[in-house]
């Protein structure tokens, strides 16, 4: 197997990216996606997973976009600093996609799966944004994702044991479902379907 393809193999055709979004509040139909970060990952023959080419841009509020102060004290994002750098939603997006679709032209992946904590948030205002810039071509998949939360599941054996630390399993405790770990969003698959072995 070329080492171009391991990702597809392992992914079984999704390739990983890492994604986070800066936002003006909590709710995508309204509020401003104010940065946005996306991290290619790369496979190495091991099965280590390693941090890629990393893909960042500030981004201008959208016309009447809502900001809420408190999102603003956390964030610690100042919109309207003369020295932010920031571009509009519609180029940060395809600058953003053009480095995804290369690499899943290099990966032989068919569709980029983002991966982050509390996952679905930062999709959901991927695609408001994607919607509200009629961008026609997302190469992200819609509605799955790998959500680092459920990703750090309890490790169990192929009887559904749980296991200490040592890979032995505790007496009389079992683990499924969500619980373990896997792919969130759309038809639910065990989470063999993505990792192919128990995420510690």
């Amino acid at each position: 197997m070329s080492k171009a393809n391991l990702i597809a193999s392992r992914f079984r055709g999704f390739m990983p990216v890492v994604v986070d979004v800066e936002t003006g509040g909590f709710n995508p139909l309204t509020d401003a996606l104010l940065e946005i970060a996306a991290v290619m990952l790369t496979l190495d023959e091991t099965g280590r997973l390693s941090r890629g080419e990393t893909t960042r841009f500030h981004i201008l509020p959208f016309e009447n976009a809502n900001i809420e102060p408190a999102s603003l004290e956390v964030n610690r994002i100042d919109p309207h600093h003369p020295l932010r750098p920031a571009i509009p939603e519609r180029d940060a997006l395809q600058r953003v996609f053009r480095d995804v679709r290369a690499g899943l032209r290099a990966t032989e992946c068919t569709r980029a799966i983002l991966v982050g904590h509390n996952a679905h948030f930062d999709l959901s205002f991927l695609n408001e944004a994607i919607k509200r810039n009629g961008i026609k071509r997302n190469p992200f998949h819609p509605f799955s994702v790998f959500d680092t939360v459920t990703m750090g599941g309890i490790a169990v054996d192929g009887a559904a044991r749980v296991l200490r630390p040592d890979d032995t399993p505790i007496p009389g405790l079992y683990a499924a479902g969500s619980t373990v770990g896997g792919i969130e969003g759309g038809p639910r698959a065990g989470e063999s379907i993505t990792c192919r072995r128990p995420v510690r």
